[in-house]
């Protein structure tokens, strides 16, 4: 299985983006799940994530099941 490698910025653009929607989609899942599996992520990547799922907690970001939020 090839390693899963993200953009420098994927994380940090992809809160601001569920942050101005209001909504975190499949495509979203997909990127958290990939940071997730990589073994290299900064302090900083883990509090955004860490952040997302504690704005899902608190009903703040609606799981929709579009790819993506433009749709």
């Amino acid at each position: 299985m090839p390693p899963v490698n993200l953009l420098p910025s994927a994380l940090s653009e992809l809160f601001a983006q569920v942050s101005s929607s209001g909504k975190i989609t499949l495509a979203d899942r997909y990127g958290i799940l990939a940071a997730l599996l990589s073994n290299d992520m900064s302090a900083e990547e883990q509090c955004t994530i860490d952040r997302l799922l504690h704005a899902l907690k608190q009903r703040r970001v609606q799981v929709v099941n579009e790819l993506s939020a433009e749709m």
